[in-house]
């Protein structure tokens, strides 16, 4: 993961280190519930790197396909925050999450203060798609928030759903769900350009 920073540091996103509860890769398998929580340093480093002004952050988390968060997080970001930012969104730091599971989020985003956080995340690998990455959003992000209570937009790669496609449709479900102040099953993809 200090790779994937320095990916992020090269094309000007600044990013901060977290780590879930889960010691190391068996604990984390074994126990999913400790991917879902901070460890206790860096839910204290980042409660000291909290703002107010900020509208989202994003994470960026190993999951069960790190090679997939290193291979096309960057890319996704690339194309996405320019965007964000000429629409006038203030983003926090990245955060690259260690031993993570999309829930980490929630707690990430509370602790930043940010009112949407954003979990790019290595998805569990398959036959056909082994290092897939898949973007989970949540309004209004706080430990149990529910799966019912995200967006996700899947498969994210360039055999799958391309960068620039990804980047559109979050920032189509970001807007709306700033706009709307919700997310999850009331927040729908409804314009057409998405059905892609």
């Amino acid at each position: 993961m200090a790779a994937l920073a320095a990916d992020l540091q090269a094309v000007g996103l600044s990013a901060l280190a977290a780590h879930s509860a889960s010691s190391d890769r068996l604990t984390y398998l074994q126990r999913p519930d400790l991917g879902r929580r901070l460890d206790p340093e860096s839910r204290e480093r980042l409660a000291g790197a909290a703002r107010r002004d900020i509208d989202a952050v994003f994470v960026v988390a190993d999951g069960l396909a790190a090679g997939a968060a290193q291979r096309h997080a960057v890319p996704v970001l690339a194309a996405l925050v320019p965007r964000l930012r000429d629409a006038g969104w203030r983003l926090g730091p990245i955060v690259v999450a260690e031993q993570a599971r999309v829930a980490l989020a929630d707690e990430i985003g509370e602790a930043l203060g940010a009112p949407l956080a954003v979990v790019l995340l290595g998805e569990r690998p398959g036959l056909s798609a082994p290092e897939s990455l898949g973007a989970y959003l949540t309004w209004a992000p706080r430990p149990g928030r529910t799966d019912a209570e995200r967006n996700c937009v899947s498969n994210i790669r360039p055999e799958g759903l391309g960068y620039d496609l990804a980047a559109d449709r979050l920032l189509y479900l970001m807007t709306e769900a700033s706009r709307r102040r919700l997310s999850g099953v009331a927040l729908k993809e409804e314009t057409g350009m998405l059905g892609a």
